[in-house]
């Protein structure tokens, strides 16, 4: 449990430099998103594709180690 813990949090670490870095750099094509309002409908778009990968991942990583242990017994 402690594993899976250090784990998420150095995915988070990782995610928020990784959004730091991007935060640097000035995109013709963001700016005009971001000043029509339209940059939040992409951002929302992304962080539910990124939480879907991610329930996904989790369950599946559930029903592996599922099938682990019962091979195990």
């Amino acid at each position: 449990m402690k594993m899976r813990f250090n784990k998420a949090l150095l995915v988070a670490i990782m995610t928020l430099l990784g959004s730091l870095t991007l935060q640097a750099q000035d995109v013709e094509m963001a700016t005009g998103l971001r000043a029509s309002g339209k940059i939040y409908v992409v951002v929302a778009v992304l962080v539910t594709i990124f939480a879907g990968i991610t329930i996904y991942l989790v369950a599946l990583d559930k029903r592996i180690r599922r099938l682990e242990k019962e091979k195990k017994s």
